[in-house]
């Protein structure tokens, strides 16, 4: 016998758990910590700039081209672009989850090569840039002065030349992006009317600064060859970029024969001033620049953080003095606050565990031999943890967590076995051991085998979910397969050791314990007796038991990921269209009034002319990052998340000149925008932009009472206020003016030209020719511009031109091709994601005409990917149970007597759920396919006893009595360690509790009621099926004797 070989060798057993825990302790200090494993789908981000353009211009010559080249990219799942009215296009493609991003990244590139020569030559001289990027922020850092001595370009611009490269080189960060950028750039501000009186043009300027601010290559003297003679070799420098505002404005624009000349600075203001003027960031209300940390697709959110915080930490003692950094934005601090929760949580159930089993065994000596097996279990699953490229994230650590009822029950097994043998037959505590091994060693590797079986369709699906389930899945089956060999080496080991060959007197508590148990295992051993022999009134009651699970089951609300308090709030804002940025400032200083009053609100900055709500640059758009105060802080059920968010909301509702609206972080890092749902609304057959519109406005306004959703907004808007400039081409060409003239006039005046560059502090920074602002604030200032026509005569634009009042969007978004409008909501109070997205569905299939169509995406696109998987995997798991046990058994009848429990499990987890409210989210799930292993678990330790009986001569009734009472008590302790450990999980509070909760309640749940029922309802099902397996054996060899009676029938066949 295996286990035999250990109790005569106990240091042997011992060697063994010393080298699996040194190991795994080993591990566990290289293991990466995460909130989650790397389950966000990767994407690659195309940029493009149209300086100029409007966002129709951009999304007709830059978005489409671009977008058809890409589509059909290997592993594609979808993709979005986004354009602007600053002449921007965001390109995002998003990738299955386990693409190799920078094969992914490479690809789209050649695609984007493809489309560059259908580019306009302005988009192209810009750049088109391709790179791989999350859409994760894993920090913002904010730059202040603290005693506003420096302005927002002189901070800017700080940051950029000492700051951003220093955190760009941090492993795993994928982008620095400060928001409110104020780069350098060499401003030359054009007068008009100076132009005009001097008879030029922005051509002329523009020209004359391309002219005399260029790069030189001076060459040498002497170089080689050279003369034979030539002693000394010199480099020619001479004064080529420009680097000064001085120097710019003595660029010679004209001279004439007097020798008399026109220079720049007499045409025009130069200054050092920012290349962007599109958005202001504040700290809580002081000027600041805001720098987003992304992090690369798959990269260790806590590593980056960790590492930027150093770099800025060695960066900080050279800032000028005055200027200071704050972290007003910090997701990790949920990631690192919860996965310390959970560890507290692992530490609670080992003691209730501990306590749970002392209890029962009475007996400090023989707890030890559980206890002994729990670190064994869990410190050596981290070793192939790390074998495997897994990380302490919390999906792993719940494993581990709900592991520890697991572990120990093969343990309590072998000890209760023993225990009752020295009792009940009065062995030595070695050779007890030695008998207790030969009727236990099956039970232990048939419950792990069973263990491991419900988890391999878990461990083979894929997705987001395969990806969450797979990585639960495998540190239980690890920890289980470290138990169950600590069962069959150790604990007999131990077990030979420590146990005593005699029962020792108890204290009151104990005595009164055993009384309670033997007269509790009396009383169920004659109930079980009587209804053995009524197992009609048992099937039916059970099959009655089973419908009403899976009703319960299919009727509770669908959840994706709960909602968490993690501890962060998202504001969007938006204001009427064509609204400039200085209204947005306004309504930014009320919110930043509104949040300094709130109470719980730690820190928070806030961006005007960057619209959270449709993610892009808008005059009209702001968006806020609110810190709240620690969750130590925030133990009032009035300072949760939810609780802050209502009050806010209420108060941010009375703000008249915006709509404002107060948004959780999504579930997972990285999926969309914030949590609830998102859609796209789709015009698949060319109805127009206003028409897409009016479908997202009407969808707006019929929903805006809806009883399930709530905060919902359309990104698309058509009714901006713009203006049309008709040129009149006939007019243009009678008088001679090139239409290119009028064109870059309006383009430099009006929207700007990128002239070239100039170098900085070791920089290149961009030449930036403009009107000044006063210049271009109203329409009448476009017809007092003019242009030259081939004579040399100036010709106002009045002339050429005719303004008329249009609308039409600001921002333009395409989702798969099509022109979208992304709709955007949560669901309400009480209700799921599931049910939102449920309802949203409906109602856009009552409500889109035939030219429309709809696609999900973010995390509501996996939601519903993951929705059609749930109960083909759970029906899978049981299949697989069943089949491992029936090679266990070798045996196609005994595994149904034991798979036939898990209804049991899935009645008490449904019920539980709902009476807490809960929805059916992927932590119910994860306890449910977690429940088919541990209640089969169960239902082996009374089967195999009977089986065992049965086989040595008892009838099938006598063998389900005798092993009902025999077992009655390991079964007890085995099923409360499991449920009693999940009680940490049920009471949960703090950062992560929605996921503890869900998974605690489903597994307490599960196993109370199966537990309960279950020990009445085994014995039936194995009377029940082996009477039946014994009947048709009986029947078969009828058939036998009779075929063998009457050979002659086969012969005339």
């Amino acid at each position: 016998m295996f286990s035999k070989f250990f109790i005569d060798r106990p240091i042997f057993a011992s060697v063994i758990a010393i080298v699996i825990m040194l190991i795994g302790a080993i591990a566990l200090t290289m293991l990466p910590v995460e909130k989650t494993p790397n389950i966000t789908p990767p994407t690659v981000m195309v940029t493009a700039h149209y300086p100029g353009a409007n966002a129709e211009t951009v999304a007709e010559t830059v978005a489409t081209p671009l977008e058809e080249a890409i589509n059909g990219v290997d592993n594609m799942i979808y993709m979005s672009s986004s354009s602007s009215d600053n002449g921007t296009m965001m390109l995002t493609v998003t990738f299955k989850v386990g693409t190799d991003i920078d094969m992914a990244t490479v690809l789209v590139q050649n695609r984007v090569s493809q489309a560059e020569p259908l580019l306009p030559e302005e988009v192209i001289r810009e750049g088109v840039t391709t790179r791989k990027r999350s859409t994760n922020i894993a920090m913002m850092v904010s730059f202040y002065a603290i005693d506003g001595r420096y302005d927002d370009i002189y901070m800017s611009n700080y940051v950029t030349l000492n700051v951003k490269d220093v955190l760009a080189r941090v492993p795993g960060v994928g982008e620095v992006n400060p928001m409110g950028d104020k780069s350098y750039g060499m401003r030359v501000w054009l007068d008009p009317e100076r132009l005009r009186a001097h008879e030029l043009t922005t051509d002329d300027v523009v020209a004359a600064i391309r002219e005399q601010n260029i790069q030189v290559a001076a060459g040498q003297i002497g170089s080689m060859p050279s003369p034979p003679d030539q002693q000394f070799q010199y480099t020619i420098k001479t004064l080529g970029r420009l680097s000064t505002p001085q120097e710019f404005r003595e660029i010679i624009i004209r001279s004439d024969s007097e020798g008399r000349l026109l220079r720049l600075g007499d045409v025009a203001r130069i200054e050092l001033g920012s290349e962007m003027y599109y958005w202001n960031a504040r700290l809580r209300g002081q000027p600041s620049i805001a720098v987003a940390i992304y992090t690369l697709p798959g990269a260790n959110a806590l590593e980056v953080v960790d590492g930027v915080r150093e770099a800025l930490a060695n960066l900080e003692p050279y800032f000028p003095e005055g200027l200071a950094y704050t972290e007003p934005y910090s997701p990790t601090l949920f990631i690192r606050e919860s996965i310390r929760e959970v560890f507290n949580t692992l530490l609670m159930v080992v003691a209730l565990v501990i306590l749970v089993v002392f209890v029962f065994l009475e007996d400090w000596r023989a707890t030890l031999i559980p206890a002994a097996a729990i670190p064994v279990s869990l410190i050596g699953t981290f070793a192939v943890m790390m074998a495997l490229g897994l990380s302490i994230n919390t999906m792993t650590l719940f494993g581990l967590v709900l592991a520890i009822g697991i572990v120990v029950d093969d343990a309590i097994l072998v000890v209760e076995n023993t225990v009752r043998i020295i009792d009940d037959e009065g062995l030595p505590r070695k050779e007890a051991t030695a008998k207790a091994m030969r009727q236990v060693t099956g039970p232990v590797i048939a419950t792990t085998l069973v263990l491991t079986s419900v988890f391999v369709p878990t461990v083979l699906s894929g997705g987001i979910t395969g990806m969450v389930y797979q990585q639960f899945a495998l540190t239980i089956v690890v920890a289980t397969w470290f138990s169950a060999l600590a069962a069959l080496t150790l604990s007999p080991a131990m077990c030979g050791l420590l146990l005593r060959n005699k029962e020792v007197k108890h204290g009151r508590f104990f005595s009164w314990f055993d009384r309670f148990i033997k007269r509790s295992t009396t009383i169920y051993g004659d109930i079980v007796k009587v209804i053995i022999r009524k197992t009609a009134i048992g099937l039916l009651l059970f099959a009655i038991l089973t419908v009403v699970a899976l009703i319960g089951f299919d009727r509770l609300p669908t959840g994706f990921l709960p909602d968490e308090d993690e501890g962060t709030i998202l504001i969007g804002v938006r204001l009427p269209e064509a609204s400039s940025l200085l209204r947005t400032d306004e309504v930014m200083k009320q919110i930043q009034g509104i949040l300094e009053d709130t109470e719980g609100v730690a820190n928070y900055v806030t961006i005007s002319g960057f619209s959270l709500l449709d993610m892009g640059v808008a005059t009209n758009g702001g968006a806020c990052f609110v810190n709240l105060a620690p969750w130590s802080e925030r133990t009032d059920p009035e300072l949760h998340i939810e609780q802050i968010i209502h009050r806010l909301q209420s108060r941010l509702s009375t703000i008249p000149e915006a709509l404002c609206l107060a948004l959780q972080p999504p579930p997972i890092m990285g999926l969309g925008i914030a949590g609830g749902f998102e859609v796209h609304v789709q015009d698949r057959s060319g109805a127009g932009l206003q028409a897409l519109a009016d479908v997202g406005n009407t969808f707006l306004y019929e929903t805006m009472n809806d009883p399930v959703i709530t905060r919902l907004n359309s990104s698309f808007r058509a009714s901006v206020p713009q203006l049309y400039l008709d040129v009149d081409r006939v007019k243009a060409q009678t008088m001679d003016v090139p239409l290119g003239t009028v064109f870059n006039t309006l383009q430099t005046y009006l929207g700007s030209t990128y002239v070239n560059d100039f170098n900085l502090y070791g920089r290149t920074f961009r030449v930036i020719a403009q009107a000044e602002p006063h210049f271009r604030a109203t329409v009448e200032d476009i017809g007092r511009l003019e242009v030259r026509n081939r004579s040399g005569q100036m010709v106002p634009l009045r002339t050429l031109v005719t303004v008329r009042d249009i609308v039409g969007p600001q921002s333009i978004t395409r989702y798969n091709m099509y022109p979208a409008t992304t709709i955007t909501g949560t669901p309400r109070m009480g209700y799921t994601t599931g049910q939102s997205i449920e309802r949203v569905a409906e109602l856009l299939d009552q409500m889109l005409p035939e030219t429309m169509g709809y696609e999900w995406s973010g995390m509501s696109y996996q939601e519903i990917e993951a929705g059609g998987k749930t109960v083909f995997l759970f029906v899978l798991a049981a299949v697989f149970a069943y089949l491992f046990l029936a090679a266990q058994y070798e045996s196609w009848s005994i595994p149904i007597a034991i798979v036939l429990s898990v209804p049991l499990g899935l009645l008490g987890a449904v019920g539980f759920v709902w009476l807490r409210m809960m929805d059916n989210n992927i932590y119910t799930q994860m306890g449910v396919v977690l429940l088919i292993g541990v209640v089969c678990k169960t239902a082996i330790l009374l089967v195999e006893f009977a089986k065992q009986l049965h086989e040595e001569g008892r009838s099938i009734y006598d063998a389900a009595v005798e092993a009902a009472r025999l077992r009655f008590r390991p079964i007890l302790m085995t099923a409360l360690t499991t449920a009693l450990g999940m009680v940490p999980l049920v009471i949960a509070s703090g950062a992560g509790a929605e996921a503890r909760k869900s998974l605690g309640t489903t597994v307490f749940g599960g196993m109370m009621v199966a537990t309960v029922l279950g020990v009445f309802m085994i014995p039936i099902f194995y009377v029940v099926v082996q009477r039946t397996k014994e009947t048709v054996v009986k029947f078969e060899r009828k058939i036998e004797k009779a075929v063998l009676r009457h050979p002659h029938h086969q012969d005339s066949e």
